[in-house]
């Protein structure tokens, strides 16, 4: 390392003496600014370069992954929030109604739970295919996040399942659009309410003479007949919910990911997966708020042996020639909240499976063969 040169310049006025003064004063000026290029040149190539690890064709071979299962726990439920009316405090003097909500409130009720088995890159199950002359299996299809789709053939990613449709809930009606002048021009609530009350039992009495034919203006057609008495049912709906209020539904649709794990100590066992709360919806495992939403996954069938066999371990000593594919364990998984299931699937789960190895043999130059994978199990899907 060098340093840079330090000059003492001060504030008197220095004669020039001739060209030579000149030149030199450049050259000193001239000199430092190299010296400072050439540090800045040195510090940027003595830096390394860091990339990281990208799936892919490399100048070895192609590196892929093999996926690990995530769980997607999908609720729909139906959020109902209520609105307190305008008059509720003359709800039951004026129209009878006791009992009306005088506070705005939610509630959420579950409608239904769906799982749905996702593949997502398991950094553990990374390997590698060498290009090799005597070889094609490099000619390999993957995803963007470096799924191993298919080789020797071309196959296309699977969007990811679609949601549940979310509903959402219908406009709030304005009763003040239906008050005739008198009631608009009233000096208090308490009139508006009284006069609004009288205006509900002129439309009920307008929709009993029309029905009955005693209305001056009954229509002989039925058709017009119907849109009249639905205009008076439109009319008297908006002004009783000034008194009674209104309650607007929609359809919520919250997720939470869980991925199991490889332990068989924690299979056939509750976990808690998220809370469910009335009045919020999911919320996370830690607010008590909500109460417990339980996930239970029952392994199907005898699982395979976790530790390592003699064919096991000769396979993983030829791990660079030959094909390493999934085979995932079927479970089934329980969803439940408040002492009731909700659901109970049957999915695989990659983790506690096994990794099976496809000799090389059959990517030589005689065999031309074509391997598709299941993208979110990693398992064998099709060969040819």
């Amino acid at each position: 390392m060098f340093k840079i040169p330090m000059f003492k310049f001060s504030n008197q006025n220095i004669p020039c003496r001739g060209i030579m003064d000149i030149l030199f004063c450049r050259g000193v000026i001239g000199g430092l600014s190299l010296i400072i290029l050439l540090a800045v040149a040195s510090e940027s190539v003595a830096q390394t370069e860091v990339t990281p690890f990208r799936p892919g064709v490399t100048l070895d071979g192609v590196n892929y992954f093999l996926p690990k299962t995530i769980l997607r726990v999908v609720v729909v439920a139906d959020k109902a929030e209520t609105l307190p009316g305008e008059f509720a405090a003359y709800a039951d003097r004026y129209l009878r109604l006791p009992s009306v909500p005088t506070a705005p409130s939610t509630e959420w009720t579950i409608k239904e739970v769906n799982i749905q088995a996702l593949g997502s890159p398991d950094s553990t199950k990374a390997f590698n295919v060498k290009l090799r002359s005597k070889t094609s299996a490099p000619l390999v299809r993957l995803t963007d996040n470096g799924l191993l789709l298919a080789v020797n053939t071309d196959a296309e990613a699977e969007p990811e399942p679609a949601p549940a449709r979310r509903v959402a809930a219908p406009k709030p009606v304005n009763g003040r659009d239906f008050m005739t002048h008198e009631i608009l021009a009233a000096g208090s609530t308490a009139k508006m309410a009284q006069l609004t009350a009288e205006e509900i039992y002129d439309l009920r009495d307008s929709r009993g003479a029309l029905i009955r034919g005693e209305a001056d203006n009954t229509p002989k057609d039925g058709a017009q007949l119907k849109l009249m008495l639905d205009n008076l049912d439109a009319q008297a709906a908006a002004l009783e919910a000034l008194f009674k209020g209104q309650t607007l539904t929609s359809t919520e649709v919250q997720a939470i990911d869980f991925e199991p794990s490889g332990s068989t100590e924690q299979l056939g066992r509750r976990q808690l997966l998220c809370r469910f709360s009335r009045r919020l919806g999911l919320v996370d495992a830690d607010d008590l708020s909500g109460q417990p939403l339980w996930i239970t996954i029952k392994p199907l069938g005898n699982l395979p042996a976790t530790a390592d066999n003699a064919d096991t371990a000769k396979k993983k000593a030829k791990i660079e020639q030959g094909l390493w594919v999934n085979q995932p364990a079927r479970v089934q998984v329980i969803i439940e909240f408040e002492g009731e299931q909700l659901i109970a699937a049957e999915v695989p789960v990659c983790q506690l499976g096994t990794t099976e190895v496809l000799s090389d043999a059959l990517f030589n130059k005689k065999l031309d063969t074509r391997v598709t994978l299941y993208q979110h199990t990693g398992s064998v899907k099709a060969v040819e």
